[in-house]
């Protein structure tokens, strides 16, 4: 079920736009001149919207560096003042808010950690409330989406309709080549319960790396997202917080002139002819997948029944092993994807036996 927000789209507040939204700029400011270097760097990119920096530095645990506070704001007004660039930060808390809002920034953003918490979030609205800055809200650290829906729905009903969901990836359950897990089925799912939301990438926060971030950039538009936030710095080697990540603003620029910007429609109608036949194709196919499925459901209760006739137990471990072997091996044959088949019959084994359970509990 659709989820109903008063959203205004991006162009309404950022008229002048005319590529997807970007976002740049430090990790966190550390001096004015570094500050300001960075930014005399990044608005000779016209596609550079809004220059970020962290003022405020939530970090895992203490003695790190925690951003220089609330004088950072007093760069970000000489940004905006110099360069004519919008400037954002993000806010922790209702103090951080406050001032934020007293020094006249345009773009505030929560962070994974204060997105996780709902109190911290309404407090934050409670600030925002009657005001037209703009609110970017970045996932919580897990990927629960009714947790990210919640904070997004808090801001929007304390009327802040320039409202942005960041999808920054979520702490990995394994070892993954990323810093955090993209996880993009949950950023399909927020597509998919509102469909009006703007939603930009943070690929710098996913990648944890210079080396990964072209990969992650052009993902996020194929997936068909709204713009990036991207990390950059005058001397990344130096930064405070988060140097691995950052690029230079000459780097950026290469960057995103290799990217290729897709289009959400077209109005070519061999295209859609084509693309209909083969959607419809597509369909054919499922309604073969589940055909199957369920003819093999009715065999899975042939097999409850006859254990149950023979005081079998319902999980035979030794079977599942060798069905999970022969099927990810068979899917590696086909070229499948083995992860995804071998979550897929762990889905599928997992439902076979609670329906065997279910009728061996029978009377």
């Amino acid at each position: 079920m659709e989820i109903k927000l008063d959203i205004q789209p991006i162009k309404s507040w950022l008229p002048k736009i005319d590529n997807p939204l970007l976002i740049a700029g430090p990790c966190s400011l550390e001096t004015e001149e570094q500050t300001l270097s960075t930014a005399r760097l990044l608005v000779n990119d016209h596609r550079v919207q809004i220059f970020r920096g962290g003022v405020w530095k939530p970090r895992t645990r203490p003695g790190c560096f925690e951003g220089i506070g609330k004088i950072g704001l007093e760069w970000l007004k000489e940004v905006k003042k110099e360069t004519g660039l919008m400037v954002g930060t993000e806010v922790a808390n209702a103090k951080h808010t406050e001032l934020a809002l007293k020094a006249g920034l345009d773009v505030l953003w929560i962070g994974a950690r204060s997105t996780a918490s709902p109190f911290t979030v309404q407090e934050i609205a409670n600030v925002v409330k009657g005001t037209n800055v703009t609110v970017m809200v970045k996932n919580p650290v897990n990927p629960d989406i009714q947790l990210w829906i919640g904070a997004l729905e808090r801001i929007n009903r304390a009327g802040i309709k320039n409202l942005i969901a960041i999808h920054r990836g979520f702490t990995p359950f394994c070892e993954t080549k990323y810093r955090n897990y993209p996880n993009w089925k949950t950023y399909i799912e927020l597509r998919r319960l509102i469909p009006n939301l703007p939603v930009i990438c943070d690929p710098s926060h996913i990648s944890g790396k210079r080396e990964y971030l072209y990969e992650i950039s052009q993902k996020a538009f194929d997936m068909g997202m709204d713009g990036l936030m991207i990390e950059s710095h005058c001397n990344p080697d130096v930064a405070l917080s988060d140097k691995a990540q950052q690029l230079i603003p000459s780097d950026l620029t290469k960057l995103l002139d290799r990217l290729v910007i897709r289009e959400k429609k077209t109005n070519n109608k061999q295209f859609e002819n084509q693309l209909e036949m083969l959607r419809n194709r597509i369909d054919a196919i499922d309604n073969e997948l589940l055909e199957t499925l369920s003819a093999r459901f009715a065999i899975t209760k042939q097999i409850g029944e006859y254990k149950k006739i023979h005081n079998v137990v319902a999980l035979q471990m030794d079977r599942w092993k060798e069905l999970m072997e022969s099927r990810t091996n068979l899917a590696d044959k086909m070229k499948l994807d083995k992860t995804l088949v071998k979550s897929l019959f762990q889905l599928i084994h997992e439902d076979s036996v609670r329906m065997q359970t279910e009728i061996l509990d029978k009377e």
